[in-house]
């Protein structure tokens, strides 16, 4: 709704959009207790957000030269709901806008998440960890820069495009991560922003404008949300990729992802989606893993982007092919990268990979100083456990 009125009332005007939408939404809640839900709730909506928008137009003075033409085109739009792909295109196109050059890059997942998702401040100051202030000014300078820039919906065309798409797809990847393993709190998962990720992926995965790269990152996507129902027990806690209960997959994600993964190969194009894709999709295949094929294709990945992430995962694949003196070798050697200072993870790897050979003393260590960088609080929880148990062997 608020990225369907902002195409009509224009993108200067996003915030009487949103404001409009939410007066709709207080005066269903209003109403439909009483007199019951529409028949049609949703053109109900929309029927009701334009008739407000005409409104708010005239009670906020709106009265340029566009405003006539403009409420014309509401009045006009009163009879019907909007058609779905037409919906759909608007969504589209406030995903790109979001994703302006002349947006700063730090507030374009805050504001894809606002107005194309519908995500309340506090919803995307609690995903990021940041004072619900915070995200209100990030969010108001956007808004600025959409007015005094007078940014449009327009996409792009020619080589500008493929850069926007690009900037687009790292939002909703951006989206995804942070859902799939929240860098604080007590929360181990965010569902709620690994689908609203996937959800933005399709709506560019199945427009004129999707890419190779696009469908591989809704592979990847899709192969990772697969798994999200057996990353956590009862409890909320961590449970390892080793220990999961597979029958818990997503079978239904798992075959979306190999459907976007076959039509991401389809060309020439190979991004860093494309990889990741690669390695997941192992992953979500029945049966034994094939560890060494899963490393080769870190070694690809690491040969387009060099990461001491990738680095660090690469190493912990080592360990699973049975080399675990030559991933231990590789750990050590990424202790020295200021990037992973702050990465429990690195002396987590570490501490799993000393216990295995008897080093107890030395897994100890490793385990103490990942339980004092930063985590979620369920991470936290299975550090502790780790080093409870390596504390009561090496007793």
């Amino acid at each position: 709704m608020v990225a369907h009125l902002t195409r009509l009332l224009g993108p200067a005007h996003i915030d009487l959009a949103e404001e409009t939408v939410q007066e709709t939404m207080i005066r269903a809640l209003q109403s439909w207790p009483y007199h019951g839900i529409p028949e049609n709730p949703a053109a109900w909506l929309f029927r009701t957000a334009r008739n407000l928008a005409i409104d708010l137009m005239r009670r906020h003075r709106m009265m340029d030269e566009k405003a006539d033409a403009i409420a014309a085109e509401l009045s006009r739009r009163n009879v019907a709901l909007p058609d779905p792909s037409e919906l759909r295109d608007d969504e589209l196109r406030m995903i790109f806008m979001c994703c302006h050059p002349a947006i700063p890059a730090e507030s374009r997942v805050a504001l894809s998440l606002k107005t194309v998702g519908g995500f309340s401040v506090r919803e995307i100051s609690r995903a990021f960890l940041a004072e619900d202030a915070a995200i209100a000014q990030r969010l108001a300078r956007a808004k600025r820069q959409i007015r005094d820039q007078r940014l449009t919906l327009d996409p792009p065309s020619g080589p500008e495009l493929k850069t926007r798409l690009d900037w687009v797809l790292e939002v909703i990847y951006l989206i995804f991560n942070e859902g799939y393993t929240a860098h604080q709190g007590e929360d181990l998962i965010r569902t709620d922003l690994c689908f609203e990720a996937l959800r933005l992926g399709s709506l560019v995965a199945a427009s004129s404008l999707a890419t190779p790269a696009a469908h591989a990152l809704m592979a990847l996507m899709a192969f990772q949300a697969a798994r999200l129902p057996a990353r956590t027990d009862e409890s909320g806690d961590l449970v390892l990729f080793e220990d999961q209960d597979r029958s818990r997959w997503d079978e239904e994600l798992i075959r979306s992802g190999f459907n976007h993964f076959e039509q991401s190969i389809a060309g020439d194009e190979v991004s860093l989606y494309h990889a990741q894709a690669a390695i997941a999709a192992n992953y979500a295949r029945p049966g034994p893993i094939d560890w060494d094929t899963i490393l080769e294709l870190y070694d690809q990945l690491l040969a387009m982007h060099p990461s001491p992430v990738a680095e660090l995962n690469r190493a912990v694949v080592i360990a699973k092919t049975g080399r675990v003196a030559d991933a231990l070798q590789e750990l050590n050697r990424l202790e020295s990268d200021e990037r992973l200072r702050d990465y429990y993870l690195l002396p987590a790897a570490r501490g799993h990979l000393l216990l295995q050979t008897g080093r107890r003393p030395e897994a100890v260590a490793c385990f103490e100083r990942a339980i004092k960088r930063l985590c979620s609080e369920p991470e936290r929880r299975f550090l502790q456990k780790r080093l409870a148990e390596c504390e009561g062997a090496a007793g």
